[in-house]
């Protein structure tokens, strides 16, 4: 029977609330029968060759993550480590969230999108999403009965389809032992333009470029702990730190690209995202020994950031004067 593999990634930290809720829903998912359950170390946290990574390229099906980060943080963090697919639509959220609709922005701009990915799903569920096991529990339920569906019908239509079932792990089983903790940006394709920022202002050489011309993480941990400067300066908000403290650099559902929202602070002379993002880079090159470079000349035609309701009113009202 073919089985939506479940792949439940640990907390990084030893709370016990969150091992409690891990626990539970691995429980209660061992005795579904459409679904195939593993454990692996926090994802983020995972290199390319960790036994974790290796596990989750070896299923070449439809994948359910659940990780104590934002979806979009899972899907691409799982990205970065070859784990490629369509973003599964999922029903639970929180109440507080806004509908992010609008992934891929809302100009006809031309978006990167994943490379080399496969026609299957990937669902990504945030624990935090969810307050009970029972709540994460039926999502996956539900996610699963819909997998079965599709294949019922791809088998009458007589489509093949790829579906693997891992074995399903114990409740003390993992793949893998804990890996050291991590700091480094993850990039959403599906809002990248590919327009060179980050590699223009990373001096830490985090960013490459590949053989096709695409922009990627190339030396993740060249960052600098606790640094997000380089989500600041991208147009697309396409960088994403899932580890940050920020809802909005961590990947929060509702921060779109583009849709900067008038910062009252700033009136009071708190500075701009861009003047942050130069104080937080200059601040991790002293710290390495090098000069600080300051902030860019950066001419009115050439602002990274769309003007907002205060900068139109500001147009107005000079108009006016004039």
């Amino acid at each position: 029977m073919k089985k939506l593999t479940v792949v439940i990634s640990e907390s990084p930290g030893k709370d016990p609330r969150k091992r409690e809720l891990e626990a539970n829903i691995l429980a209660a998912l061992v005795g579904q029968p459409d679904v195939a359950v593993s454990v692996v170390p926090h994802l983020y946290d995972l290199n390319e060759d960790h036994a974790g990574a290796l596990f989750l390229r070896s299923v070449n099906g439809p994948l359910l993550v659940l990780a104590w980060l934002y979806p979009r943080g899972i899907h691409w963090t799982l990205d970065r480590l070859g784990v490629k697919g369509r973003v599964g639509q999922t029903q639970l959220k929180r109440a507080s969230d806004e509908d992010d609709k609008n992934d891929g922005g809302k100009d006809d701009k031309p978006r990167l999108g994943a490379a080399n990915a496969p026609a299957r799903t990937i669902w990504s569920l945030d624990f935090q999403d969810g307050d009970t096991a029972e709540a994460h529990v039926q999502e996956i339920i539900r996610v699963a009965a819909q997998v079965k569906a599709a294949v019922k019908l791809s088998a009458a239509e007589a489509v093949p389809v790829a579906i693997s079932s891992p074995p399903i792990q114990n409740l003390k089983s993992k793949i893998g032992n804990p890996p050291a903790r991590r700091w480094y940006p993850v990039i959403d394709y599906s809002r990248c333009a590919n327009c060179m920022e980050c590699v223009d202002f990373c001096l830490f050489g985090v960013y490459g470029v590949d053989d096709a011309g695409r922009i990627l993480v190339e030396s993740a941990d060249n960052c600098r702990k606790g640094c997000p400067a380089c989500s600041r300066v991208c147009p697309e908000n396409a960088i994403v730190f899932p580890m940050h403290r920020t809802p909005a650099l961590a990947g929060a559902p509702g921060t779109k690209p583009g849709d900067l929202k008038l910062d009252l602070s700033q009136l009071f002379g708190a500075p701009s995202a861009l003047d942050l993002a130069d104080k937080e880079r200059d601040a991790e090159l002293v710290k390495d020994g090098r000069e600080a470079v300051g902030p860019p000349k950066r001419q009115p035609c050439c602002d990274l950031r769309p003007k907002d309701a205060l900068d139109k009113l500001m147009d107005a009202l000079d108009g006016e004067r004039l």
